[in-house]
């Protein structure tokens, strides 16, 4: 097996331990032998992987998505990671997403030009900047969340 399936092996081991292997069992309808083989690195379960519903229904439950991780680290894909649950009913629509975009902005621009009154930009002032900016992404999806949910 190749370095990129042991890889994936032990985050879909990391994921199962997560939730704890008679919730895992539970949530994904797999035996415990099931998903053991799934994370098992012998030659005999090499070619076996967690299929990809049953790493939804995990990381659903789970504190961290171990498995989406790993892909997209494997990708060379940095993902930022916001641990409130994106799949819970979004509150407004698209009219309260212009809005709370706008809000973001202004925010961002905000510390951008408090930032630059000296002309240098700390490493604190880099970190609030950037907190703001992963703000700004958020409301971006939750704005093309709904987008596509009208256009459906």
């Amino acid at each position: 097996m190749n370095a990129a399936g042991n890889y994936l092996k032990k985050h879909a081991e990391a994921l199962v331990k997560d939730v704890g292997l008679e919730a895992a069992c539970a949530l994904t309808g797999k035996s415990k032998a099931t998903l053991g083989r799934y994370y098992s690195t012998s030659d005999e379960h090499s070619d076996r992987f967690m299929p990809v519903d049953a790493v939804a229904q995990l990381e659903a439950a789970a504190s961290y998505p171990h498995v989406t991780s790993a892909l997209a680290e494997l990708r060379g894909i940095t993902l930022s990671y916001d641990s409130s649950k994106k799949n819970a009913p979004k509150e407004g629509g698209v009219n309260h997403d212009v809005i709370a975009l706008s809000q973001r902005f202004a925010m961002l621009m905000g510390e951008y030009t408090m930032s630059m009154e000296d002309g240098i930009i700390t490493i604190n002032e880099a970190k609030r900047l950037l907190r703001e900016t992963l703000e700004l992404q958020q409301v971006l999806v939750s704005m093309k969340m709904h987008l596509e949910d009208e256009a459906t």
